[in-house]
């Protein structure tokens, strides 16, 4: 049987996708009780191998796992024998040979998930690899909208903001492209990946104009540690065009979602008087992502699914 990986959101199944978004609706009432916890994965050791830093994404893979009841290795880099050289495949490796279960990636450098299910026989899940992919995010993206609207297909995400260096991005991109939703992208042209022209999605830089077409509204920081502060003019410039203030807010139709990975940045990418409205999602995100990540966890480890 092929060990189950979730590397990315390309090609993933909508039955897969249907089967994931169900498990997290009934994880979600289990974090709801007064003991919210389940022994779905007693007897099992995830370890998490975060090579960037990382606040929402760590905690939240720490609190699912603890919340199955499965054991928390946490591995951290600097230190680690990493420091001394060993090589990431050793790392990995390693682990197994101690006794993990399933590994919890994070890397600076694209593919470095994908390699590691190649190097050990266990589930592999990316939590972000350079400018990737971080498909966990995007299905908490997709659990989030469709507790709102339910129907997908047909559905117009807008997607704003630093695309370039958004594994965020191409995540939701794949996944919400797949089950028939259409995608438009705004950014500055200096923010727009060079192979955007081959990607099932429409580019603009008006923001102003597409927003009375948008049923949810995504929004991106400027991810000045990959240098796209550098391909800006100045943030201000970038707030100007690209921000949302209750202006822009106005534009969108009424119902539309807003949501935002995180960490948000206020007064560059959202108005602190629009980060603070009703459809702004960004809590709904963060609190679904253990649900969401519970139900990975469950159907790789326990869930017998092999796509």
């Amino acid at each position: 049987m092929t060990v189950p990986t979730l590397l990315s959101t390309s090609g993933l199944k909508q039955d897969f996708v249907d089967r994931l978004l169900a498990e997290a609706a009934n994880f979600t009432e289990v974090l709801s009780r007064p003991i919210p916890v389940v022994p779905a994965l007693r007897g099992t050791t995830v370890a998490m191998m975060f090579f960037e830093n990382s606040t929402r994404t760590r905690i939240s893979f720490e609190l699912a796992a603890r919340r199955l009841s499965a054991e928390v290795v946490s591995f951290t880099a600097p230190t680690s024998s990493v420091t001394k050289g060993e090589s990431l495949r050793d790392t990995a490796e390693t682990l197994a040979h101690m006794g993990a279960n399933a590994l919890v990636v994070r890397h600076a450098a694209a593919g470095v998930p994908e390699a590691m299910s190649r190097w050990v026989n266990l589930p592999v899940i990316n939590a972000g690899d350079g400018r990737h992919e971080h498909p966990t995010q995007a299905l908490i993206d997709l659990f989030t909208v469709s507790r709102h609207i339910p129907k997908v297909s047909g559905l117009r995400l807008t997607i704003v903001g630093d695309i370039e260096n958004s594994r965020v991005a191409r995540s939701n991109i794949w996944l919400f492209s797949g089950l028939g939703a259409q995608v438009t992208l705004v950014a500055p042209g200096t923010l727009l990946p060079a192979a955007v022209d081959s990607w099932p999605v429409r580019t603009t830089g008006d923001l102003d104009s597409i927003l009375p077409e948008t049923d949810v509204l995504m929004l991106l920081r400027i991810q000045r540690e990959r240098g796209a502060g550098a391909r800006l003019p100045s943030m201000r410039e970038f707030q100007m065009r690209f921000g949302i203030d209750e202006r822009r807010a106005a534009l969108l139709p009424d119902g539309a979602l807003i949501l935002h990975p995180g960490p948000m940045n206020r007064d560059i990418e959202i108005s602190p008087a629009v980060a603070r409205r009703d459809n702004v999602l960004v809590g709904e995100q963060v609190a679904n992502g253990v649900a969401v990540r519970m139900a990975v966890l469950y159907m790789l480890l326990a869930g017998g699914d092999d796509d």
